[in-house]
C-alpha cells in the first residue's frame, strides 16, 4: 500500500505543478484551488508512504519523477527548450535515484 501512496504522491505533484503553471502566477483561480489541493493530497499521500518506505528512497523517487515527468511536459505543452545538458542532467538525477534504492537493497 505504501508504494500505492507514493506513486499517488507523484501523481499530485505532477498535477499541482502543472496547475501552477497554468494558474499564471496564481492570477486564475481555478487552477490556483487546483494547485493547493493538490499539493494537499500530495503531501498527505507521501507522508503516508514514508510510514513503511525509507524517506531517503521515498523522496529521491518522488523528485526524481516529478522532475522527469514535469520536464517533459514542459518540452511537450509548454514548448521549453530542451538541450543535450538538460537531459544529461536528468539522467544523472535517475541514476542517483537507482543509487540510493540499490544502496538500500543491500541492508
Amino acid at each position: 500500500m505504501q508504494w500505492i501512496y507514493l506513486f499517488l504522491a507523484i501523481g499530485f505533484e505532477i498535477t499541482a505543478t502543472t496547475l501552477m503553471k497554468v494558474s499564471n502566477g496564481f492570477s486564475k483561480i481555478l487552477p490556483t484551488i487546483g494547485t493547493g489541493l493538490g499539493y494537499i493530497i500530495c503531501f498527505t499521500c507521501l507522508s503516508m508512504a514514508l510510514k513503511k518506505i525509507d524517506i531517503s528512497v521515498a523522496y529521491a523517487i518522488w523528485s526524481a519523477a516529478g522532475i522527469v515527468i514535469i520536464s517533459t511536459i514542459g518540452v511537450l505543452f509548454f514548448k521549453e527548450n530542451i538541450s543535450f545538458l538538460k537531459v544529461v542532467s536528468i539522467l544523472l538525477i535517475v541514476l542517483g535515484v537507482i543509487g540510493l534504492n540499490l544502496s538500500g537493497a543491500t541492508h
